[in-house]
């Protein structure tokens, strides 16, 4: 049976170690931090985090951007404009079937973490949070 590789898991595989420890070392330190705070501070940090763009948001706004900004001074300026979206365009195609693209690594170097590395911060919050209301329960 074939197994389906989800995007985040892709992006993971074809990114730098370097870059990949940095992000999982930053995510582990804010969950160490916001786990020792109070509920509400974890409340406001998973409320953060619903709104933190993952990795396929931000590659998609950027070659939106991209083939955009090259149609329009394709046809205002110099037809060799057009080239950028087409080399935009491609970039999303190939991310879509490889699950790599050369921005890539420039976002991860950023730090843009893929929805699943989200999802790990914000499900061991929600887990701490878990915790604080089964102690809350047991102190009555």
């Amino acid at each position: 049976m074939e197994t389906i590789q989800l995007a985040g898991d892709r992006v993971r595989k074809s990114s730098s170690g370097r870059n990949t420890r940095k992000i999982d070392a930053k995510t582990q330190e804010n969950i160490d931090h916001y786990s020792s705070l109070s509920r509400a501070d974890i409340v406001q940090r998973i409320l953060q985090l619903n709104r933190e763009w993952d990795t396929e948001r931000s590659l998609q706004l950027l070659s939106a951007s991209n083939v955009l900004t090259g149609l329009i001074l394709g046809l205002t300026v110099n037809k060799k404009w057009f080239l950028l979206s087409g080399i935009s365009a491609a970039f999303l195609v190939q991310h879509s079937l490889q699950g790599w693209c050369p921005p890539l690594p420039l976002l991860r170097k950023f730090g843009i973490r893929t929805a699943n590395e989200i999802n790990e911060e914000k499900n061991a919050l929600l887990a701490r949070l878990e915790e604080m209301q089964q102690e809350r329960m047991t102190e009555i």
